[in-house]
């Protein structure tokens, strides 16, 4: 297990988080990594950026699925590397409203 890995479990742990939580964000930030062959600690809000457009335009997720893994990666770099990155940085995809069915 890596160091970064272990911090941010530390983080999610000393946070409450529920384990099904941390097992997503681990997993969101280690497709996240393997995406651009580094660890994460030498990426930033641009690499975020560039991630979120491969995830909607090539993997075809949902806004819902990509709102997760942005809010892992939010947590990674705010709360675990203790970086100072606005939400602007980091925005969180627009969700489709539907409307009810009468």
């Amino acid at each position: 297990m890596t160091h970064l890995r272990q911090r941010m479990l530390d983080e999610l742990q000393r946070r409450n988080y529920s384990q099904s939580t941390a097992r997503c964000y681990i997993h969101a930030v280690e497709d996240f990594a393997k995406y651009f062959h580094r660890s994460p600690e030498r990426l930033g809000p641009e690499h975020i950026r560039q991630y979120q457009a491969y995830l909607f335009r090539e993997r075809k997720l949902s806004a819902g699925t990509i709102e997760g893994r942005t809010a892992a990666l939010r947590f990674l770099f705010v709360k675990t590397l203790r970086r100072p990155y606005l939400p602007d940085h980091i925005p969180f995809p627009k969700r489709q409203r539907r409307l009810p069915t009468i």
